[in-house]
């Protein structure tokens, strides 16, 4: 039975998950979780507490949030050491820049989104502020980690957390000419084949984003 990933296109989450699914060249189904997909709403409802997409179907198995999706297929699909070292000290370090990336990048990229989505009209920026600065905070963070990083072009869980996440945090507060390497690794993850094809399939609803979605990427 061939996978299936239940999700949308614009959600960065869903892109976390397929870009281990495309990058893994794992055949797969992507399935809309939208008001024209009850039954696939269905599903995810089911699937976990707060009936949350990403969820991943393989055959009786439904597996809720991106990570442990990755996981799974890391353990039940994709060679040793594609997605995730088998040793488990380097495991570790992998599993803590993926939190890195939710936790520290997309989580404040999204209270800045979630405040436009509130009121429109009248966010609070002092939360928006703060967020802002929280993002600044992780970018410079991130700009000395990438000088010991050796991004080759693989697609790895970091890879699959960092590109989603940096794609809409730009999008939120862009990322300054003084972080060169964050900047260049941010372009060189959107290149790769796997971002790129999540990235094209979500352009038509691009109108969608809460701040408005700058003229470019």
């Amino acid at each position: 039975m061939m996978l299936a990933l239940y999700g949308h296109p614009f959600s960065s989450y869903t892109w976390k998950a397929q870009i281990a699914l495309l990058g893994s060249g794992l055949e797969h189904e992507l399935r809309i979780v939208d008001g024209d997909h009850p039954d696939h709403g269905k599903i995810v409802a089911m699937a976990g507490p707060q009936g949350k997409f990403p969820v991943l179907q393989d055959g009786g198995n439904l597996i809720f949030e991106a990570t442990s999706i990755i996981e799974y297929l890391q353990l039940h699909h994709v060679e040793p050491d594609v997605l995730l070292p088998s040793d488990a000290d380097a495991a570790i370090g992998v599993r803590m820049l993926d939190r890195v990336f939710d936790n520290y990048v997309m989580s404040n990229m999204q209270d800045v989104v979630n405040e436009y989505i509130r009121d429109a009209q009248n966010p609070d920026m002092g939360r928006i502020s703060e967020a802002r600065e929280r993002l600044e905070r992780s970018y410079a963070w991130l700009e000395g980690w990438l000088q010991y990083y050796p991004s080759q072009g693989q697609v790895t869980l970091i890879e699959c957390a960092a590109a989603p996440s940096l794609f809409y945090a730009d999008w939120v507060h862009p990322i300054a000419e003084t972080f060169p390497r964050l900047r260049d690794w941010r372009a060189h993850l959107l290149a790769l084949p796997p971002v790129s094809a999540c990235i094209e399939a979500a352009r038509p609803y691009r109108a969608f984003f809460p701040l408005g979605a700058p003229d470019r990427d």
